[in-house]
């Protein structure tokens, strides 16, 4: 039984049959014979079908809004803003599908050559639930356009969600069986990999999940995306503009409940600013509203699951215990729901779960550097290489971040985010592969150069 629990509250929402295997099986070949006939589709249809969605997104964004905050506790400003996001990527798509996997011209001694772009067939999507419709769209959008059919099997607690964006693409025109949800446990997943008729497969989640697909699928040689975790570093020198600093770390640490991989998780500050800076990070950090995530004043929802609040918990009092400063928080909340409360630990020691795992919440670890040099050290000395976010108005500093952090994303003087129109992906254990842009788009089509010799002669 797959089950729709909302973490404000405990409450059981919807509860669903997983597909048992002749199910499972009829959805497979229903997204093999329509990739047959959906390969064929023009761009044109696809384009008019992608800018449908965006349309019925955009017209229901406060409705899905509410979906998405029931299932997995993200403030409602935040799941509208997603949907909205979302509608930007199918019409980014839309509008530059063709042209990014337009026919390339490559001057050979060929009479003619060039480099064409053809779709696989089924892609297998296994998505997460903190991000519940922007994980799904960022690759659906692209995979379609391309002329994929994907199969999601997304995170177990959101199945609403799922079925929704199942819905809005049908109700968009795409044919049916050029997306499905599979309402399927993670033991369903390994079936789908070998089967032969899945031609690759891409995943958002955690480490140990990755290396399970990456395994199942290197051993039927099918590409793969992996989109893992992320332990991003918020860089702040000397002559960063700390007041813009400070807020934009407030909220690089709380995004979507401090459940994002691409959340801020280790502040490393120059010891010339630290002082000040932690004084009014933590005072900001302590003075966050947290509740409802329905209530338009709450910056701070519930934790998704009360596992996630659980291990959360654990790595924060171990951390505690290891010997760190605790300035703010370092507990659950009283009352029902996933709640706890923003955090922040200082004097953070080496090996301690603060330093090098990833905490999915609003829990902040902050770093004293002596210069630039233990500052790229630092935040370089992680298994993760995701994104990372640098503040210095020197010009040098900026250039050596951009250069020297080992990251697939750099932000300077910003807060690291996804964008439909920038490649988007991590390097080390944070995966490997790239989402959106014109990277997104060919990871899953075939290559394929093309020569052809001899005097054209007209048939």
């Amino acid at each position: 039984m797959i089950r729709s629990v909302n973490p404000a509250t405990g409450e059981q929402l919807r509860s669903f049959a997983a597909l048992d295997d002749a199910q499972l099986e009829t959805k497979v070949a229903l997204a093999a014979a329509t990739f047959a006939s959906y390969r064929r589709t023009s761009f044109a249809e696809r384009r008019g079908w992608l800018l449908r969605t965006a349309e019925i997104l955009e017209a229901r964004k406060d409705e899905l809004g509410r979906l998405l905050t029931s299932e997995m506790g993200k403030p409602l400003g935040a799941a509208i803003d997603e949907v909205r996001k979302c509608a930007l990527g199918c019409r980014y798509y839309a509008e530059n599908g063709e042209r990014l996997l337009a026919d390339e011209v490559v001057a050979t001694d060929a009479t003619r050559s060039f480099v064409r772009y053809q779709p696989l067939g089924p892609v297998l999507a296994v998505m997460p639930w903190n991000f519940p419709f922007w994980q799904v769209f960022r690759f659906a959008a692209p995979a379609l356009m391309a002329g994929n059919v994907a199969l999601l099997k997304h995170a177990s607690n959101v199945p609403q969600s799922a079925l929704a964006i199942e819905e809005i693409l049908r109700e968009a025109g795409f044919p049916r069986g050029a997306f499905q949800t599979l309402l399927i446990g993670p033991d369903k997943v390994e079936r789908l990999l070998v089967d032969p008729r899945v031609k690759a497969a891409t995943l958002t989640g955690s480490e140990p999940a990755g290396r399970a697909v990456a395994a199942a699928a290197g051993r039927e040689i099918k590409k793969t995306v992996l989109e893992l975790g992320g332990s991003d570093p918020f860089i702040v020198m000397p002559s960063a503009d700390l007041e813009r600093a400070v807020a934009t770390a407030v909220r690089a640490r709380i995004v979507n409940n401090g459940q994002s991989c691409i959340a801020a998780k280790r502040f490393i500050v120059a010891e010339a600013v630290a002082a000040e800076f932690e004084r009014s990070f933590v005072a900001r950090m302590a003075a966050l509203r947290v509740g409802d995530p329905l209530v338009e004043t709450t910056e701070v929802g519930p934790l998704a699951t009360a596992e996630i609040l659980e291990t959360l918990d654990r790595q924060v009092r171990q951390t505690i215990a290891a010997g760190c400063r605790l300035l703010t928080g370092g507990r659950r909340l009283e009352g029902r729901g996933n709640y706890y409360a923003p955090t922040v630990l200082a004097d953070v020691p080496p090996g301690s779960p603060a330093s090098c795992d990833e905490l999915f919440g609003p829990v902040a670890a902050l770093f004293r550097v002596s210069g630039i040099d233990e500052a790229i050290r630092l935040a370089n000395d992680s298994t993760f290489g995701l994104g990372a976010s640098a503040w210095t108005r020197d010009l040098g500093e900026q250039e050596r971040f951009i250069d020297e952090i080992e990251a697939g994303l750099v932000f300077v003087n910003g807060m690291v985010a996804s964008d439909p129109r920038l490649p988007f992906g991590g390097v080390k254990h944070s995966g490997y592969g790239r989402e959106l842009a014109g990277f997104g788009i060919r990871e899953f089509v075939n290559v394929k150069a093309v020569w052809i010799g001899g005097s054209p002669r007209a048939s």
